[in-house]
């Protein structure tokens, strides 16, 4: 249901499971580390239903301050997250979990642009099918042809990104 091997792009069909999966996470998050942070939030391809994805299930964990993003660590590594620091991604703390991955979680300060970015994305994706049928037929024709290279795979796709959030 879940995984993707490291240094490979595809797409899988949307399964109501990965919701249940994040229902699931979302309570070992908030039992862990409930106290230090607002919200978790499920984002990415996985959260759109009916919409193929990569089989990583992505989260946003939103705290109150970017300090206390460093609370989650503990927490997060006993559900065998592990901590990869805030210099891969602007503006975030970041964890994976599983190898092949199976999960993500992007911690971000409540009212990061990147935060709001994601969720706006998600939101705009479940509702206007039209758009998200496009998105998917892009999704579908770079993960052909950057099966090998997840970071041209996600360059190739920002262009239709900034333009679906500039048109929202």
């Amino acid at each position: 249901m879940l995984g993707l091997p490291k240094g490979e792009v595809f797409l899988v069909p949307w399964t109501e499971g990965w919701q249940r999966e994040f229902e699931s996470e979302k309570k070992r998050i908030e039992e862990l580390a409930g106290a230090f942070i607002l919200e978790v939030h499920h984002i990415g391809s996985t959260s759109v239903p009916g919409l193929s994805a990569k089989p990583i299930l992505d989260m946003a964990v939103e705290v109150e301050s970017f300090k206390l993003g460093e609370a989650c660590i503990a927490p997060l590594e006993k559900l065998d997250y592990d901590y990869k620091g805030t210099a891969i991604l602007p503006d975030r703390h970041y964890f994976s979990k599983g190898e092949p991955r199976t999960h993500q979680i992007h911690v971000y300060e409540t009212g990061s642009p990147y935060l709001e970015e994601q969720l706006k994305l998600r939101d705009i994706l479940r509702n206007d099918e039209q758009v998200m049928r496009e998105y998917e037929s892009l999704k579908r024709e770079l993960a052909d042809a950057h099966q090998n290279d997840k970071h041209l795979y996600a360059e190739r796709k920002t262009a239709f990104i900034k333009r679906i959030l500039l048109n929202e």
